[in-house]
């Protein structure tokens, strides 16, 4: 597959996106905790974000099946540029919310840029345009923990207005030199076609997509419940700070790139689709349960690494499968319902890992993600046995 100049601003996007929660991850548990919030308060405020993406991303979603790709993400990419701005001049919980509201309402980013590249790659193709675009997401995980980690020693507004900055850059790439993929738009009653969960539902009972539905949400519900919350766990267990957390995340990100990036194609022709997705589901589940038990940096650094390349493995197939399960023309539908049930894990998540630390050791946040994501593998094998078509193809 060509990288075309289509593909790599999609990537550009899909990095801001990222940036979007994980810069603000190493220091707005501070920050907050700093004004006065609670460790649950500060789960209430990350699940903020999510909240509202769970009801704008299908909806996004489904508007840019009927108007186009490219005006629906010039308009998410001018939500999350206002959203870093405000979150920049926070000086007040009220402030730091209404920042991640505006982000997550309307900056739906992901899943029209997901069906974006859905639009521009063959079925053939489509798991390896997953893979690389898996790589965007590491990519963003990696620089925004660092910008949010070492910036934010000069102050928590610097890293949400170098965030902005990289938001207004996307927004003028994507009006001078993306275009459009939908060629024939067409018109659609609002409140008839976008808000009928019937389809959702439809989704949750077809036996093509169910299954790996089910498994996708115990697996951005256990990451949900471990990195939201991880900053409090290392500062709890760990006694680091903003900046050492930020140093953690990174390295989730950066190895993620390597792998996304560069390896995946060639494991699963080593070992088998079915092979790299049983390692991959294990590999998250040891780390997770292991960094429990932590007590210093380089034993937390050794279960993350084991994490990143767990979920390195894991997520691109999970999304390539889901996207082959449904016509092109249901492209933009079932990536939004799909970062929907992100982002319903992503609300959950940290308002459960909040009440974790808040009332329990520190450990027991990497416990009850584990046991999530064990909970989610013996549902789905129950429900069905997990297949994924197509092959991913090597780099």
């Amino acid at each position: 597959m060509k990288l075309d100049k289509r593909f790599i601003i999609i990537f550009i996007i899909l990095v801001t996106e990222v940036l979007g929660f994980s810069l603000v991850l190493p220091f707005l548990p501070f920050m907050a905790q700093d004004l006065g919030a609670s460790p649950f308060q500060v789960g209430l405020i990350l699940s903020v974000f999510s909240v509202f993406q769970f009801v704008s991303a299908p909806i996004m979603g489904k508007l840019s099946d009927s108007y186009g790709r490219r005006p629906l993400l010039l308009f998410s990419q001018l939500s999350t540029f206002i959203g870093f701005i405000i979150l920049g001049f926070s000086k007040s919980l009220w402030m730091i919310i209404l920042s991640r509201i505006v982000d997550g309402l309307l900056g739906s980013n992901f899943s029209i840029a997901q069906a974006y590249l859905s639009d521009i790659s063959s079925k053939k193709n489509r798991s390896k345009t997953f893979g690389l675009s898996g790589a965007a997401f590491g990519f963003g995980f990696m620089i925004g923990p660092a910008i949010g980690g070492l910036l934010s020693r000069f102050g928590y507004g610097l890293p949400s207005f170098v965030a902005a900055l990289m938001a207004l850059i996307t927004i003028l790439t994507t009006f001078f030199f993306l275009p459009e993929t939908i060629k024939r738009k067409r018109k659609m009653n609002l409140k008839i076609e976008i808000l009928k969960f019937s389809d959702f539902k439809s989704y949750l009972l077809d036996s093509k997509v169910a299954g790996k539905l089910r498994l996708f949400f115990s697996y951005v519900l256990s990451h949900a419940i471990w990195v939201s919350s991880f900053a409090m766990f290392a500062e709890r267990q760990l006694g680091f700070n903003a900046v050492q957390v930020g140093y953690l995340l990174t390295f989730i990100g950066l190895v993620s790139i390597i792998l996304r990036g560069f390896l995946l194609g060639k494991i699963i022709d080593l070992i088998g689709e079915r092979n790299s997705q049983i390692t991959g589901l294990a590999m998250v589940v040891l780390s997770m349960l292991g960094v429990s038990f932590a007590k210093d940096f380089y034993s937390a650094l050794f279960f993350i690494g084991f994490f990143a390349l767990g979920s390195g493995l894991l997520r691109p197939l999970l999304m390539a499968s889901i996207s082959k399960s449904v016509s092109p023309k249901k492209q933009g539908e079932v990536m939004g319902f799909t970062n929907s049930l992100g982002s319903l894990s992503q609300i959950i998540g940290p308002l459960l890992g909040g009440y974790l630390i808040a009332n329990f050791f520190p450990g027991s946040l990497g416990l009850a993600a584990g046991l999530v994501m064990i909970i989610g593998i013996l549902t789905t094998l129950k429900g069905k046995k997990i297949s994924l078509s197509g092959k991913i193809n090597p780099r």
